[in-house]
């Protein structure tokens, strides 16, 4: 038996430099595959660009409650605030992403990581009530979800709808956060155009910005 293990042992190695690893995509075209999900036609960040102000700052200002009647109408009815308010699939079995305008004050930073936070009082109990994303890690794609005019059956596949999703977020980034101070946000006065999920986690909300207003620094 021992003559026989290495006996195939060394058929084995023997057989090895007829064998050739081929990149990828020389592989794929080879093999006549076609590569589904390489769509090189298609540019998320572009899509996002050109709707951004003729169309999701609009349709997001339309939609926006003052955040205290949002988060009112949730608590007894996420149904009633979303339908009001936000918006979901039809086909999607996800909580309500909703749209709200914040005014209050910063009570806590969390600029130390990338996913950078900000915590805003907004009804003077020196407590946060929502989490603002200021980036340049934005969590989530609410502000994608929050659109009834986005699909996701009009895309192609789910990666090229995450893609899409991702890129509101980088947009942001770009355009607004990027600019903010992150040294002496507490106690300044700040208000938000954002959106953030109906989950039931009972922590104040996620929120991601679409625009962020800092008041002077006190």
């Amino acid at each position: 038996m021992s003559h026989l293990r290495v006996f195939l042992t060394a058929l084995a190695i023997a057989a090895l430099p007829a064998c050739k690893i081929l990149p990828t995509e020389q592989a794929t075209k080879q093999s006549g595959v076609d590569t589904f999900f390489d769509d090189k036609s298609f540019d998320p960040d572009k899509m996002v660009r050109d709707m951004w102000d003729s169309k999701v700052i609009p349709y997001l200002n339309a939609k926006a409650g003052a955040f205290p009647e949002v988060r009112d109408l949730a608590r007894n009815s996420a149904d009633d605030a979303g339908k009001k308010y936000g918006f979901r699939q039809k086909e999607s079995n996800a909580p309500w992403t909703v749209v709200a305008r914040i005014e209050g004050k910063i009570v806590a930073a969390n600029t130390a990581s990338r996913a950078a936070t900000i915590d805003v009082d907004i009804d003077g109990d020196g407590k946060a009530d929502a989490t603002v994303q200021i980036g340049p890690a934005l969590r989530g794609t609410a502000l994608r979800d929050a659109l009834d005019f986005v699909s996701f059956n009009t895309f192609t596949n789910q990666i090229d709808f995450a893609k899409f999703g991702k890129a509101f977020n980088q947009h942001v980034d770009r355009t607004s956060l990027s600019a903010l101070p992150r040294d002496n946000l507490l106690g300044r006065q700040v208000t938000i155009l954002g959106a953030f999920s109906l989950d039931k986690t009972g922590a104040p909300p996620l929120v991601t910005p679409a625009t962020v207003t800092l008041g002077p620094a006190s």
